[in-house]
């Protein structure tokens, strides 16, 4: 446990303190900067603070701001890992700060101790008052609880407010991490395993942009004066391909025990944050909707995560598995070159999304359950591909660990991601409120809290999300992998049945 002194001397803790005391001592209470607001280091270092896809921090520089929410997070586990965490916080290069997060806490806990000791005093002289007694004893006990209550208002709004802070800055920490994953950057990244090799062509190789100009498939020129660049128009045989993608993705996975989901794409900002985004930061990913609290989605994780919000799943449903499909929104900011072009990178799309709910000890397990889906679909396909370990570096806040897949583009000359699985243990959960309570059989966690009922303490869920297809990611790999030389392109063979059939790609007759 954490020790702090009072902020009162040993004599002013008395019982029935004489009145004069007491009033000096509100007033010197009242006057103590560190229980008003934070000593101007901390509040610079508070407006310094500006986390990447971390919830809930942003700040405007002017003080403390309230929170929309608030994160279950245990803080008693930081202060006593404070070296794991900050060496955490810096593998991940995150902008936590971690010296202001457990300055913070050590005055919330002294603050809390005063405001009890305070409200135990108001309880004693209510208690005095109930008997008979003498007209001068009485007036004075009336003084001095009404001097108690006076003091107690004000160090009551000083613990909420300093509570607001230490939760706001507490929120940009990120999630633990798994020992295996490597230290680094991007280039850090281990490849787990690779799957096929990369196609040999006789003949010069088109890329997708030129196949479907050929066949047909795109309009990014009406798209973009319509809506922008990065927008696109699926046309013929394109439209076929992508629902085919959907529809096939959706009906293998749920093979497996997932329930299918078509989901909102307008979802609270508040739901966005608890998922680890943050929606109106700087260079943000997330489209807002002005004037009000809610933004379009990036990924179907957001909904799906929340649909259990502040509820308590049965044990027996555990683990709850959906697969969900959904368009998505990004604004992708920052992102330009040619390596982006074309299908590769744009603000809308569709995607089928892989959502697991599970028991902690089950989350590793259940990880390797959705990248092992993953690279089925894939292989199924025929393409080639490799599934990396990711870096610390490249990890974003939610994520425990995260496996990568990265597919084999010969028109882009390169690998480009297709897929990603990340295991957010309870991240996401201590946010969203999602808990399940043990059956009996199950050894209690040594740190659960104390709950109610026979079966036990509840505790929270870990969460999973992982693509299992990302549509024009896969367009992509589909016309580039299997172009012929007179310019056809093959449908994979687990596709076909979900095109009517439809086996080739040929270019339109003029």
């Amino acid at each position: 446990m954490l020790t702090c002194g009072r902020f009162l001397s040993s004599s002013s803790a008395a019982s029935t303190p004489s009145l004069s005391s007491f009033r000096n001592l509100s007033i010197s209470l009242l006057r103590r900067p560190h229980l008003r607001l934070l000593s101007s280091a901390s509040a610079t270092a508070a407006t310094a603070v500006e986390p990447d896809t971390k919830s809930g921090v942003g700040g405007d520089g002017g003080g403390a701001a309230k929170p929309q929410w608030k994160a279950a997070i245990d803080f008693k586990w930081i202060r006593e890992n404070t070296d794991t965490v900050a060496a955490n916080i810096r593998d991940r290069n995150s902008a936590a700060n971690l010296d202001l997060v457990l300055q913070l806490y050590d005055e919330y806990l002294a603050l809390q101790k005063e405001v009890e000791r305070l409200r135990a005093e108001r309880n004693a002289v209510a208690n005095k008052m109930k008997g008979k007694l003498e007209p001068s004893v009485r007036q004075a006990l009336v003084e001095e609880g009404k001097n108690l209550k006076e003091g107690l208002i004000a160090l009551e709004e000083d613990l909420v407010q300093l509570t607001d802070k230490l939760q706001l800055e507490a929120q940009s920490i990120p999630n633990t991490t798994h020992p295996d994953v490597p230290v680094g950057g991007e280039e850090s990244s281990i490849v787990r395993k690779e799957v096929g090799s990369q196609r040999s062509f006789n003949f010069t190789i088109r890329d997708h942009l030129q196949l479907g100009k050929e066949l047909d498939l795109f309009d990014f020129d009406a798209a973009a004066e319509v809506s922008g660049s990065k927008f696109y128009y699926l046309k013929n045989e394109a439209v076929l391909l992508e629902m085919a993608l959907v529809n096939w993705a959706i009906t293998e996975v749920s093979k497996k025990g997932f329930t299918p989901l078509i989901t909102p794409e307008i979802v609270r900002s508040s739901v966005v944050e608890k998922c680890g985004f943050q929606p109106r930061a700087q260079n943000t990913q997330v489209y807002s909707i002005d004037n009000s609290d809610q933004c379009l989605i990036g990924t179907a994780e957001i909904p799906v995560g929340g649909i259990h919000m502040d509820s308590i799943l049965p044990d027996s449903d555990l683990p709850r598995k959906y697969v969900a499909y959904s368009h998505c929104f990004r604004t992708e900011a920052g992102a330009a070159g040619s390596a982006t072009r074309g299908l590769y990178r744009v603000h809308q799309f569709s995607k089928v999304e892989m959502f697991v709910f599970c028991r902690p000890e089950e989350s590793n397990k259940c990880h390797e359950e959705l990248i092992t889906i993953e690279e089925e679909l894939y292989a199924s396909l025929g393409l080639h591909f490799k599934t990396l370990d990711m870096a610390t570096g490249d990890l974003g806040a939610p994520a425990y660990r995260k496996f990568d897949i990265e597919a084999w583009m010969p028109g882009l000359d390169r690998y480009g991601e297709i897929s990603s699985a990340s295991n957010c243990t309870d991240y996401q959960s201590r946010r969203l409120g999602i808990r399940f309570r043990p059956s009996p059989a199950d050894p209690p966690q040594t740190n659960a809290k104390k709950g109610k009922g026979s079966s036990g303490p509840t505790q929270f869920v870990h969460t999973l999300n992982a693509t299992a297809v990302a549509v024009p990611r896969l367009i992509i790999c589909i016309l580039e992998n299997f172009q012929q030389e007179d310019g056809t392109v093959v449908i994979p063979e687990p596709l076909r049945p979900f095109m009517g059939g439809i086996e080739v790609l040929s270019p339109k007759t003029k």
